[in-house]
């Protein structure tokens, strides 16, 4: 069983789709409570939009303190696009503090004019844990995944990205520590080998 929140402003239905795909048990999540209740094993936050929608829904249903004890348990856990921005301590976009679960900040692009922003479509990234289980059955350089977005995260520490990407200067594509994982880009509009993120993902929860 894996949870996924609703914050009201997120991808859910592709989300959740894409976990049914790999044979995933879903149950979308409101409240803490709900959390609680469902016996999940896994827990996904996706998002798009504004990243202060995001945390504001978080803080408002108080769905944030659930994500950062997720976390400090080191359950499995996977943010996506919006859902990987609010795990770090503040961002650019509307100045507004994250959840504060890594050290780091979300920055808006700084790019030569002929890298339009935001940065949209498919681009590849090259894997910097090869060992990951979010990147089983995936090559370590040279996979093409679905971006949108207009701001990246910088960790403060090296060792938390998972991948990076190449867009006139390489940034922070994924972050794992222990069994959580987030992507910035989407997963669920990568075909093939997004799905396979998502399975990757459903074998960690189910383990």
């Amino acid at each position: 069983m894996i949870a996924v929140i609703d914050t009201g402003i997120c991808n859910l239905r592709s989300v959740t789709k894409a976990l049914e795909a790999v044979g995933a048990s879903i149950q979308v999540v409101h409240t803490p409570g709900e959390l609680a209740g469902s016996g999940a094993s896994g827990l996904v936050l996706p998002g798009v939009g504004a990243l202060r929608d995001c945390v504001a829904s978080l803080r408002t249903t108080k769905l944030d303190s659930a994500v950062r004890d997720w976390i400090q348990a080191d359950r499995p856990f996977l943010g996506v696009c919006l859902g990987m921005q609010a795990l770090f301590e503040h961002s650019e976009e509307g100045n507004v503090s994250g959840l504060g679960v890594f050290r780091g900040r979300v920055v808006r692009f700084q790019r030569p004019p002929e890298y339009k922003i935001p940065h949209m479509g498919w681009n590849t990234i090259q894997f910097r844990q090869p060992n990951s289980p979010l990147a089983a059955n995936l090559a370590p350089d040279g996979e093409a995944f679905y971006f949108v977005h207009s701001f990246h995260c910088v960790p403060a520490e090296p060792a938390l990205v998972l991948a990076e990407c190449d867009y006139g200067g390489a940034f922070c594509a994924a972050i794992a520590r222990g069994r959580c994982f987030a992507t910035q880009f989407h997963p669920e509009k990568s075909q093939a080998r997004g799905l396979q993120i998502y399975r990757n993902f459903a074998r960690v929860a189910g383990a």
